[in-house]
């Protein structure tokens, strides 16, 4: 059993299009503590300081095993405008 729910970011959405605070964070609590993972695409949704009420982010979330294999490909990417998206929203950096 396993499987993902992605909604990632895109060009028209370059931040993602769930809001944090009562969309990305609560599903994404709910997904860990059954055991499950839930990212952006490199960092956990959970580690995002919220900077904005309505504040949009990319989700990924479900099975550990399958949703660690998504991040993989995150990692492998070599797109500097991405990685400094998600290090920005680490830092809480609004865009």
């Amino acid at each position: 059993y396993g499987g993902i729910f992605a909604y990632p970011a895109d060009k028209k959405n370059v931040n993602g299009k769930l809001r944090l605070l009562y969309e990305a964070a609560p599903m994404s609590f709910i997904v860990e503590q059954a055991g499950g993972m839930a990212i952006t695409g490199h960092s956990r949704v959970m580690d995002i300081p919220p900077v904005a009420v309505h504040q949009r982010v990319p989700v990924i979330l479900g099975s550990t095993e399958d949703v660690q294999e998504c991040k993989d490909y995150f990692d492998k990417c070599n797109d500097p405008k991405l990685k400094e998206r998600c290090e920005n929203r680490l830092k809480g950096v609004a865009a």
